[in-house]
């Protein structure tokens, strides 16, 4: 089974498989903003992140995309103690994400009926997992809110489900002192996002260890 390897910037560069590994990075990072405009418009909740982030467009003259992306800078911040690796998906997490997000919400409608609504709903959940484990399996490093899920899994031993999960709740939280929106979706993603990323990753995760010689 491929792990995950912590490399540095050069070294996730080096490792080889670059022509898996970088479509793998970019097709994870555009389905990552395009599960969370499905959320959106099932209108039964966005994911808890967003809901923080559209509590911050709500009170500022920025799109939901533009606040993902602004938030993404922030958390970086919150690497620094944790001594994560800035990586070729760090920079571009922060940055497509966002835009993805805008792109879609700009070509896809509401959903409209209540089966239509609740189709989008659990097909944004397992598709923002499908992402989060295609990106991160690249091996490229993580993005801001993912790489404060490893830093805090590595630093505390705790499983990525439950560091996964406490932080999505924490990010409800404060999404609704903002005045974001909430719903039965959000509460879905919330308790399932950290072990379908779990049951994902080891499937998805390209596996950079060198080739065993001959015999």
């Amino acid at each position: 089974m491929s792990t995950l390897v912590d490399l540095g910037p050069v070294t996730q560069l080096r490792a080889g498989r670059l022509a898996r590994r970088l479509p793998q990075l970019y097709v994870g990072l555009v389905l990552y903003g395009v599960s969370l405009a499905v959320m959106l418009r099932s209108d039964l909740g966005l994911a808890p992140w967003s809901v923080m982030e559209s509590g911050l467009a709500d009170h500022l003259p920025i799109t939901l995309g533009q606040a993902v992306i602004g938030v993404s800078f922030v958390v970086l911040l919150l690497w620094i103690p944790l001594r994560e690796r800035v990586g070729l998906a760090t920079i571009s997490n922060a940055l497509i994400v966002g835009l993805a997000a805008d792109a879609t919400l700009a070509v896809l409608g509401d959903a409209t009926g209540w089966g239509s609504r609740i189709a989008f709903m659990a097909g944004g959940v397992l598709l923002c997992a499908v992402a989060t484990a295609l990106y991160i399996g690249a091996q490229f490093g993580r993005g801001p809110r993912d790489g404060l899920m490893t830093g805090l899994h590595r630093r505390t031993g705790r499983s990525i489900r439950l560091v996964r999960t406490s932080l999505e709740l924490t990010m409800i939280a404060l999404g609704l002192a903002l005045g974001g929106a909430l719903g039965p979706g959000t509460v879905l993603f919330a308790l399932t996002i950290g072990p379908l990323t779990q049951l994902l990753l080891p499937l998805l995760t390209v596996d950079l260890s060198p080739p065993h010689p001959q015999a």
